[in-house]
């Protein structure tokens, strides 16, 4: 299963088309998928438009009455994926922006990385075509201000939103956070950090360029590019440590190697078939004659 995760903001202009796009993919691509969606308390037709959808795809819609902001709307959709799933190791889920920043086009390339042994594929947009001047500078200058501090082999574009995650790392993360938050920054600076914290559960993370085809944007970016540099940059090196800390291995059905090793058999050294390995009996002194 494939679980697409949209937050939704005040997106009218966009968001039935993407969600429309989507399901052209997948119907040319053939994997079975879910949409799971979150209004956080949009104020335009958001609402309006996303209720047909619900009818006519597999949708599930979570609404907001207040805006909670990006990452508390990512973390709820990654966390009402992680509860879904019964197959984590099989499972995965597709991050995407409701205003057409990311193409739905690009969508099949991480799923297929992803079968093919990856954990984590980041779509690599810093280049992508009609990319606004000042974002595509920030986002291309980010990269080598945190990767010092990161370490993330196999990461080009930090603060990527189109991304593939294997269900089992993330609700590894999910077990170990509890009830604390996943993300505690917003933003780029979000993206940034949920990156780093399943990366410390992931095997191999793997980059691709982003190369579908985008709508024009409808609307200018609600975040300006030097700023949420500057807070991922910072972000960054606070979380410097924990992407270098070791993570608790796997439990023993996701991960066959994490089994401790089993304690070696008696008989099986020395002296195989001589008493199965065991000391010489100790003689019996014969009794003493008075």
């Amino acid at each position: 299963m494939i679980y697409v995760l949209v937050p939704t903001y005040n997106e009218a202009p966009t968001v039935g088309l993407l969600l429309w796009k989507v399901r052209q993919v997948f119907t040319a691509f053939a994997r079975e998928y879910q949409l799971l969606v979150v209004n956080d308390g949009s104020t335009d037709a958001t609402p309006d438009i996303l209720a047909p959808y619900t009818r006519a795809l597999p949708l599930t819609l979570l609404t907001h009455q207040r805006r909670e902001g990006y990452a508390r709307s990512l973390e709820e959709l990654l966390r009402l994926a992680a509860g879904r799933t019964d197959r984590p190791r099989r499972d995965l889920v597709v991050t995407l922006q409701a205003d057409f920043s990311d193409a739905p086009d690009d969508v099949p390339e991480l799923v297929k990385r992803i079968e093919g042994g990856a954990d984590v594929v980041v779509a690599d947009g810093r280049r992508r075509d009609g990319l606004p001047r000042g974002e595509a500078l920030a986002r291309r200058c980010l990269t080598p201000l945190v990767r010092p501090a990161l370490k993330l082999e196999g990461v080009t574009d930090y603060v990527s939103t189109l991304r593939a995650y294997r269900l089992a790392p993330l609700t590894r993360l999910i077990r170990e956070r509890g009830t604390r938050p996943l993300l505690t920054h917003d933003g780029w600076a979000a993206d940034l950090e949920l990156l780093v914290r399943v990366s410390r559960y992931a095997r191999r993370i793997e980059s691709v360029p982003a190369a579908g085809t985008v709508a024009p944007r409808q609307r200018a970016s609600r975040a300006t590019p030097l700023t949420s540099a500057i807070a991922a940059w910072r972000a960054a090196y606070r979380l410097g440590a924990l992407a270098r800390s070791p993570a608790e291995p796997p439990p023993p059905d996701e991960d066959e190697s994490s089994r401790p090793p089993r304690p070696p058999r008696r008989g099986r050294g020395r002296g195989r078939g001589r008493g199965r390995g065991r000391p010489p009996a100790r003689p019996v002194p014969a009794p003493s004659v008075a």
